[in-house]
């Protein structure tokens, strides 16, 4: 879904086709390589999209000795069915780099909608790590246990302390409109 958001919030900017939009995926931020994005990835959700009617060829350029490039444009459809996609994205999204589709293309979207399903989320890891807590306080270890129970706890914590801690500062961007 991430890379069918990118290519629509892409195409609300402009007209575009595939590979064009493939050079440009490492401006400003390198995301073809944290995606692994490759070109033909980039192609089958193009053709998925348009599928879907979500987007349109509007134009073919031909060129000597070069395949042809089929240029695409959202269409009205695609257009009232991003914000859904994108709110989806921020609901379904349990790591902070499954988000960053969404963050880039904030504009398009209500910031107090996302702001809201942030938060909720925060407050989702905040009871998961008090209830981890807990669990880990009644939890009757073995000695040889220990030592692997107290590892995994350190990393659970982290890992979602971190978490938290940066969909906070997200959320801070967002609400004074600094992303």
């Amino acid at each position: 879904m991430t890379i069918q958001i990118f290519i629509l919030s892409k195409l609300m900017e402009k007209n575009t086709y595939p590979y064009l939009l493939k050079k440009e995926l490492s401006k400003p931020i390198p995301y073809d390589k944290m995606s692994d994005l490759t070109e033909s990835k980039l192609y089958y959700h193009f053709e998925k999209l348009s599928k879907k009617g979500f987007i349109e060829i509007v134009e073919t350029i031909k060129e000597e000795h070069r395949p042809d490039k089929q240029v695409f444009k959202i269409t009205e459809q695609g257009k009232q069915i991003l914000p859904d996609m994108m709110y989806k994205l921020f609901e379904n999204a349990n790591e902070i780099e499954e988000i960053y589709v969404g963050i880039a293309y904030l504009k398009y979207i209500d910031h107090r909608k996302v702001v809201n399903i942030l938060e909720s989320k925060v407050q989702d890891f905040k009871y998961n790590l008090d209830q981890s807590k807990e669990f880990l306080k009644n939890y009757e270890t073995v000695s040889k246990n220990e030592e692997l129970l107290n590892f995994m706890w350190d990393y659970f914590n982290t890992k979602t302390t971190h978490k938290i801690n940066f969909l906070e500062k997200i959320i801070e961007a967002i609400k004074n409109r600094d992303i």
